[in-house]
């Protein structure tokens, strides 16, 4: 690459691979450095070590994730700069000497060095670095002589203005729609094209008119996984899944429909979701509205994460970066407040669907407590909690009794606060509530999973929970019990950091597990005192296992 007046970014990528020289190696560099596999992608097999006290550990971890990944843990050492932009060229060659860059993708916005959001043209971009871009990326590719589709990947030092080649994954991404948006191209025809001996369809000044005029366009990969701890990757059957509407602007690649089982074996990604706007002010718009559409039940997903992003200042200026998450992080983490109206609608669709489905087996179940034992119009009382509390010291009860008091007519308490004469609807196809209160019309989507309700009301998703009430848990003997830690996903055991009889701090790690091709820190939730070691090295475990135990404190 260097040869072909292509920059690299210092580092080392010889086949030398004993630990204490890649160290050596890094120090040479200076740190912070970048640990990445040979063979890897996908973010996998790559870790940062900001210190000489951090290489061993991280280098131990990405080799260890290479292997189970692509089995091969060869390393190469970089530099890592600090406030990089992921920039990245779509090019296509032909056996006629052809080449022409398709315009370029920002892939900055990333969480475990995978990419959830890509958009092209990227913003802020000077014409004449753009320009450069392109033709660096063609220059990688005839300097090997490269046919069919490839994208030349380029690390952009923010600080600089600079870029350097950091890789060429010969093969369409998963980003491309973003491309294919911006040109109007098929670019898997294009690799048939080229497959069978043809010379590329447009020429580079033909391809460049294109971009000029297609506007901007955005792709977020929605995955089943959960944000709040540190996108955990999920699994579990789809329950309920519904798309935004394809449009020419809007575009839907799914891999899943609903019933479908999102397994632990594999990626995490449930579909990808790409728009088109004439600005990308007006495309972020189409993206938010897109998203507001999408409904997902079953694994969590990231879906209501992106739609934070999607309203964050600094992505709203354009000023990405792969470190965006972590900057941002109070934004993007902040937790939102939920309506008292959220849960009067629960409320009300679980009333509506008994009321529908009267006494055949039906989709919600009967999980409020009947005050009264009359067949008539009687009240009832359920007790929900929201899920997205968080931490747990933030989890109250919310109460609601409803009492029908006419043919669709209900007054409804939350927590005390009333509202009198609710005219509530059920369309049991669509499971969706229309109700109208004192001067508000709301109509919501209500599923019920075995008293976990999973509600869409105004472009946003809610989950919460039926609750035994604390009355009945006391009646019934039933203790809380917060003493294990568990498996958050189907997993293995890589490796136990503790031992029984261990004295932890909160965050300390404690199990390293593997999922979905990716490795997660299990950290502890509190300070105490390790009293068993339920699982070890190699062990397989369902989700919900306890995996370490803690000794109790109190005897409760």
């Amino acid at each position: 690459m260097t040869a072909a007046g292509v920059p690299c970014i210092p580092g080392y990528h010889g086949s030398n691979q004993d630990p204490m020289f890649l160290k050596a190696e890094a120090e040479k560099i200076g740190f912070p450095v970048l640990l990445k596999a040979v063979k890897g992608g996908g973010g996998k097999g790559m870790r940062i070590a900001m210190s000489p006290g951090d290489f061993f550990p991280q280098l131990k971890s990405a080799k260890s994730e290479a292997r189970s990944s692509f089995g091969d843990d060869v390393m190469l050492v970089e530099k890592y700069i600090t406030t990089p932009r992921h920039i990245e060229v779509q090019i296509f060659a032909d056996k006629h000497s052809n080449c022409v860059a398709l315009g370029e993708r920002d892939c900055s916005i990333q969480r475990r060095h995978q990419k959830i959001i890509e958009e092209s043209p990227a913003p802020h971009l000077d014409e004449t670095v753009r320009q450069d871009l392109w033709a660096k990326a063609r220059a990688a590719a005839l300097a090997v002589g490269y046919e069919g589709a490839g994208t030349v990947e380029f690390i952009f030092d923010n600080e600089t203005g600079q870029f350097f080649f950091m890789e060429m994954n010969t093969r369409l991404q998963v980003e491309h729609p973003v491309t294919e948006m911006v040109t109007g191209e098929d670019l898997v025809r294009w690799q048939i094209i080229v497959a069978e001996g043809g010379q590329l369809p447009l020429r580079q000044d033909e391809i460049e008119e294109r971009i000029a005029c297609m506007g901007h366009a955005i792709e977020v990969r929605i995955y089943a996984e959960n944000p709040d701890l540190n996108f955990t990757p999920d699994s579990g059957r789809l329950i309920h899944l519904r798309t935004p509407a394809s449009t020419e602007d809007v575009r839907v690649d799914a891999g899943y429909i609903a019933g479908d089982e999102v397994s632990s074996h594999y990626d995490p990604m449930i579909a990808k979701l790409i728009v088109r706007g004439h600005t990308r002010a007006s495309a972020i718009r189409r993206l938010r509205t897109a998203l507001g559409h999408y409904e997902i039940v079953g694994p969590i997903t990231n879906i209501e994460f992106l739609k934070k992003i999607c309203v964050n200042e600094a992505f709203l200026a354009g000023e990405v970066e792969t470190g965006f998450i972590e900057k941002h992080r109070h934004q993007l983490f902040e937790k939102s407040h939920t309506s008292i109206e959220v849960f009067a609608q629960a409320a009300l669709g679980l009333i509506l669907h008994e009321t529908v489905e009267q006494r055949k087996d039906n989709l919600f179940g009967s999980p409020g407590a009947v005050v009264g034992f009359a067949s008539g119009y009687q009240q009832r009382e359920f007790v929900f909690i929201d899920k997205a509390a968080t931490p747990a010291s933030d989890i109250a009860e919310t109460r609601v009794q409803i009492q029908q008091i006419g043919p669709n007519i209900y007054d409804i308490s939350v927590n005390g606060s009333k509202y009198s004469a609710v005219e509530g609807q059920l369309d049991l196809e669509s499971r969706t509530i229309t109700s109208y209160y004192p001067h508000l019309r709301l109509e919501s989507t209500i599923i019920n999973d075995e008293g976990n309700i999973t509600l869409f009301q105004r472009g946003l998703q809610y989950r919460i929970q039926c609750s035994t009430p604390t009355w009945m848990e006391k009646a019934l003997g039933i203790k809380e019990v917060a003493t294990s830690v568990l498996a958050p996903m189907p997993c293995k055991i890589l490796r136990v950091e503790v031992e029984t009889g261990s004295t932890v701090k909160k965050d300390q790690p404690l199990v390293v597990i593997e999922s979905m091709k990716m490795e997660t820190v299990i950290r502890s939730p509190q300070d105490g005192v390790i009293s068993k070691i339920v699982h070890q090295t190699g062990d397989l475990c369902k989700a919900g296992t306890a995996l370490v135990e803690f000794e109790r404190t109190d005897e409760g």
